[in-house]
């Protein structure tokens, strides 16, 4: 039966009646929408009781401070994409971004994409995990989907279009942490060897014994070297981006670049697993775009604030690195190649100054690298070797191995870290022709 006008409820109090099409309808003020008016909140159903259970529920969901915001609820892929784009990319580096967007794009919504995030549930994450691990990804790889997702919903929640984070309840696969095989002195001194018979083989030894990562070493400019103090400040890092369209239609312009068929199974052009075959409507390959942006090596602040650091040098490494600014010098000078305040640290290939041999043809240089160790531990224990653990040398000047963060020497000042208190790393390095 309609209610009458008498009947009606005073104002901020739930009502439920039954109106002339005979449903019964519920209508609950949740609180104040953004422009001021009341957050009114609607329920209807065929009987009186299934309404009364929807009023109360909004009405515990109210008292509990857990309201979701009005309007229709995200889908997981809708939230995703607005999350991704919107607000981490404008807040997070470059590198975490392709993460998040390697994640969202090709596992999360391809997976869970259709459902609500207001009904998803941690199973839905857990069978996700599940999967990848069946299809033949690697745990770590499920893992990095898991906290992407968390970071997702964790926003979701602190916005309030859930009530809870669901990710935060799922459980990741275990992850089993790699063994440390540390670098030996005699491994050390071999390595440094071989990259000192290398062209620009001084920025290893420069990673090696100050622990730069592979970024910092290549951003090294000559701006950043004081001769009076042997100091080396450390404040920018080299990264390879990934070029991005600057055309009006990206589809179009990829589309003489697309890849229609899969490689044979003889194929020798690709090193590696050979790329599949474009997908419908690719819209890639900017870097054959003729207005292509935003990619290529870019110079971009440290890592973090601890990052930004002045090393001193020892002796002997500054040594080194006034030998390798003479032999730049003179092949820039062959080049006729004018200098310039903040040139990198680094020679470009250019043509060798005459009687340069090439490394094919080069002659024992009579360099005798000598890498002392002194290890004082008073109280008799092991030296901690695992600033060297993870180092990555590549003889054949291709440097992409990233190295460890050993010990930091900041603001000009020596100061040793914890891994090495106990044990103390001298480079001695003595050059005779």
């Amino acid at each position: 039966m309609p209610r009458t006008k008498s009947s009606r409820d005073a104002n901020l109090w739930s009502s439920i009646y039954q109106g002339e099409d005979g449903y019964w309808h519920g209508r609950v003020t949740m609180g104040v929408r953004d422009d001021g008016s009341p957050d009114r909140r609607h329920v209807m159903a065929r009987d009186k009781a299934t309404v009364t259970r929807k009023v109360r529920r909004l009405e515990r969901q109210r008292d509990d401070g857990t309201v979701l915001k009005p309007g229709k609820a995200w889908t997981v892929e809708q939230w995703l994409t607005h999350w991704l784009e919107n607000i981490a990319k404008p807040s997070v580096r470059y590198k975490p971004y392709i993460g998040y967007r390697t994640a969202v794009y090709k596992h999360l919504i391809p997976g869970l994409g259709a459902h609500r995030i207001d009904r998803v549930q941690p199973e839905h994450f857990e069978r996700l995990y599940a999967r990848m691990q069946a299809a033949g990804l690697k745990p770590g790889t499920a893992h990095q989907v898991h906290r992407t997702a968390r970071s997702a919903f964790g926003e979701a929640y602190k916005r309030g279009h859930i009530t809870r984070n669901p990710v935060a309840l799922a459980k990741p696969p275990k992850v089993e942490d790699a063994e440390v095989d540390p670098f030996e002195a005699e491994e050390v001194s071999r390595v440094l060897a071989a990259a000192l018979t290398r062209r620009n083989g001084v920025r290893f030894v420069i990673a090696l014994a100050l622990g730069l990562r592979q970024g910092e070493a290549l951003g090294l400019k000559w701006s950043r070297l004081h001769q009076p103090s042997k100091t080396l400040e450390v404040r920018k890092a080299l990264q390879r981006r990934t070029w991005q369209h600057g055309c009006d239609d990206p589809k179009t312009c990829a589309a003489p670049h697309h890849k229609t068929a899969p490689c044979p199974q003889d194929c020798k052009r690709h090193t590696r697993a050979c790329p599949p075959p474009c997908p419908p409507g690719c819209a890639g390959h900017a870097r054959h775009c003729p207005q292509r942006r935003d990619g290529g090596l870019v110079e971009v602040d440290v890592k973090s604030r601890a990052g930004r650091r002045g090393i001193v040098l020892p002796d002997q490494l500054y040594a080194l690195i006034e030998q390798h600014r003479l032999a730049q010098d003179a092949e820039r000078e062959h080049a006729g190649v004018q200098q310039r305040h903040g040139r990198p640290l680094r020679a470009r290939h250019r043509p060798a100054p005459p009687g340069h041999r090439q490394p094919a043809e080069r002659a024992p240089l009579g360099r005798e690298l000598r890498l002392e160790m002194r290890l004082s531990s008073p109280q008799g224990r092991e030296p901690n070797m695992a600033p060297l653990a993870s180092t990555q040398v590549r003889s054949s000047g291709q440097g992409r191995g990233r190295t460890a963060d050993l010990p930091l020497f900041r603001d000009g000042r020596d100061r040793r870290s914890e891994y090495t208190r106990d044990a103390t790393v001298r480079l001695a390095c003595s050059i005779s022709a």
